[in-house]
């Protein structure tokens, strides 16, 4: 009897399911972190046309970090609603000139903003800029410049430029700046580096941190709960047979 006691005893703890417990619960913990961060920080939105493209193709979903709009850099692709631009459903489009700056179209066909020309690898290959032939446009402070990658259809700035605001769209008009393409799954868009010359750019948002979470918190929750199973297994094959009652 004293023996059976003993062998409950050792055989009552169980490491492998105890291992197996805590990565399921750190998986749960990090893949439900992930998704509320992504929700809280994100939101997804369809864009409905081709004027973005080949950034973003009609009907692709994407997803759009929150932010003010006195965060908004040169090169970012964001989106806005602006009633101005008769509808009031959000429109995506690129940032190419803030408040104070003086963009035209074009020199050696190419977008110029104070007098300094931009590469946009950005533009489809057989896509000029001065498509969209526009004159010289000083942006009022506090508001933005914004075109389409689509210069030959979108509706964009330069569509707008008899406006009182020359074209031009608030900062606190726009509610959030693209991110990703995540259908189809193009991933991040390409940071616009040629804007570089003119100041620094808007940095990554927390996008690619939250991916790792979701991935990895999934990742030790399959792998939690198949390590339980076959340690108990590989542990009953392992152990030596209990010696029957009375023998020598």
């Amino acid at each position: 009897m004293g023996s059976t006691g003993r062998d409950k005893g050792k055989s009552g703890a169980d490491p492998g399911g105890i291992v197996s417990g805590l990565a399921v619960a750190l998986g749960l913990v990090l893949f439900l972190a992930g998704f509320a961060w992504g929700a809280v920080v994100y939101r997804p939105y369809t864009v409905p046309t081709s004027s973005m493209a080949p950034t973003i193709g009609a009907g692709d979903r994407v997803l759009a970090q929150r932010v003010d709009g006195g965060e908004v850099r040169r090169g970012d692709v964001v989106v806005f609603t602006d009633k101005t631009w008769v509808t009031n459903a959000p429109v995506v489009k690129r940032v190419v000139a803030v408040g104070g700056d003086t963009v035209a179209c074009c020199t050696d066909g190419k977008l110029t903003v104070n007098g300094k020309q931009i590469d946009e690898p950005y533009l489809a290959e057989d896509s000029l800029a001065e498509i969209q032939n526009f004159p010289t446009v000083t942006v009022p402070k506090g508001r933005l410049f914004l075109l389409g990658d689509e210069r030959s259809g979108s509706l964009d700035s330069t569509a707008h430029l008899t406006d009182a605001a020359k074209g031009t769209v608030a900062r606190s008009a726009v509610s959030a700046r693209v991110d990703a393409v995540v259908w189809p799954m193009d991933g991040m868009l390409e940071p616009a580096t040629s804007f570089e010359q003119l100041g620094s750019l808007s940095s990554p948002g927390p996008l690619r941190t939250m991916v790792a979470l979701i991935v990895g918190g999934g990742v030790l929750v399959l792998a939690g709960g198949a390590y339980g199973p076959i340690a108990k297994r590989l542990s009953k094959r392992s152990r030596p047979g209990v010696e029957p009652a009375g023998a020598r």
